[in-house]
């Protein structure tokens, strides 16, 4: 079954197949929710934002349109706001929204020394990413960590595709150029996901 079939028969009273569209996505929504609680010390909150992002989805189902955007988009955009809520609400207690953001990890190695450079120069990258406003660094998250095109993460934004291609093309200048001092010139940066270009 299709989602759209999916979200008709659930809204046709078959309730119990929303279990079938939480297994379809909750593997993708919980890692975008741990990306975006990482470096605020509060991925032990993941969870419970997951079944949060669900609950509120199987709530509003009544509400959802089609025509307006796919399932999987009005779920990110659900999960990207309970985030968001949550960081606020944690914001009292000192923790920056600019502290949340995601690092790419780094392909083990059997060279101990070669881990210990990859460590640091992933934790270089991830105070990077958390420097950056929070659209950048939810863009950036979305396009290089999710794979989303840029229609869908428009749609989770709440901006205009041009608008994303802006945010992405800031957010990776902004993280490139925070880095130069570390690797300057180096081929390095090209290495590390959501540096590159597209």
């Amino acid at each position: 079954m299709t989602d759209s079939q999916l979200i008709r028969e659930i809204k046709d009273g078959n309730v119990q197949l929303y279990s079938e569209l939480m297994r379809r996505y909750q593997r993708k929504i919980m890692a975008f929710i741990l990306h975006m609680l990482k470096g605020a010390g509060l991925e032990p909150l993941a969870e419970d934002l997951c079944s949060e992002t669900f609950y509120k989805a199987y709530r509003s189902l009544h509400s959802f349109r089609e025509g307006d955007a796919s399932y999987s988009t009005w779920l990110y955009t659900i999960a990207r706001n309970t985030v968001l809520s949550e960081l606020r609400k944690q914001k009292s207690g000192n923790v920056s929204l600019d502290e949340s953001g995601y690092v790419p990890v780094a392909p083990a190695d059997t060279v101990p020394e070669h881990r210990l450079l990859q460590n640091e120069r992933m934790g270089l990258v991830r105070k990077a990413i958390n420097n950056l406003p929070e659209k950048q660094r939810s863009a950036l998250i979305l396009r290089e960590y999710d794979q989303l095109d840029y229609q869908e993460i428009a749609s989770i934004l709440g901006q205009t595709v041009s608008s994303v291609k802006s945010l992405l093309f800031r957010a990776r200048a902004s993280v490139k150029t925070q880095l130069e001092p570390y690797f300057g010139d180096s081929p390095v940066l090209d290495e590390y996901e959501g540096m590159k270009a597209q």
